[in-house]
């Protein structure tokens, strides 16, 4: 059984190794990945993407930027103001590298017992799905130059547009 157990958890970690990272494109309802936008009043929108654990942080925020520039465009306007923002990881993996646990316990009848381990972790520090989430504000007209949280729709969708990974032919 420890055999069979030892094949399984290779297996696993081998196919988690190969996941490809979220490609850019609407929540998909089968996977829960991808971008998705809720009106909150007039020009206020919540924008959010969520990537699969192959996904880099990085990523993640750079295709919710470019959602909240074609989002802005959609409506017919030139600029967004990011009022509120976030970044939630699902949950954290350990780091590469090896561990030795040893572990003393004691019994009801006076015996002690000795336990020891050794780990390999394959984490990437922090890793596991990750959400973007920001609110944003569009607006008409050119960006005011004294808004550090104003974005030129246009400019950060040419800017980003290399960088996205557009899903492929099914």
């Amino acid at each position: 059984m420890t055999a069979r157990f030892l094949v399984s958890a290779v297996l696993a970690l081998a196919l988690s190794a190969c996941a490809a990272p979220t490609p850019y494109g609407p929540l998909a309802t089968g996977d829960g990945y991808g971008h998705s936008e809720q009106r909150i009043e007039g020009t206020r929108f919540r924008v959010t993407f969520a990537g699969n654990a192959a996904t880099p942080r990085g990523v993640v925020r750079d295709y919710l930027l470019y959602r909240a520039a074609e989002l802005t465009l959609e409506q017919g306007a030139d600029y967004f103001v990011i009022t509120t923002r976030s970044m939630i990881p699902e949950y954290y993996g350990d780091r590469d590298g090896a561990r030795i646990g040893i572990g003393i316990g004691g019994g009801s009848g006076g015996g002690l017992s000795i336990g020891t381990g050794i780990s390999l972790g394959v984490g990437r520090g922090l890793s596991g799905p990750a959400t973007a989430s920001a609110e944003i504000v569009i607006h008409s007209g050119e960006k005011p130059v004294a808004m550090p949280d104003a974005f030129d729709a246009r400019a950060v969708r040419r800017n980003l547009a290399p960088q996205i990974a557009q899903p492929g032919p099914p």
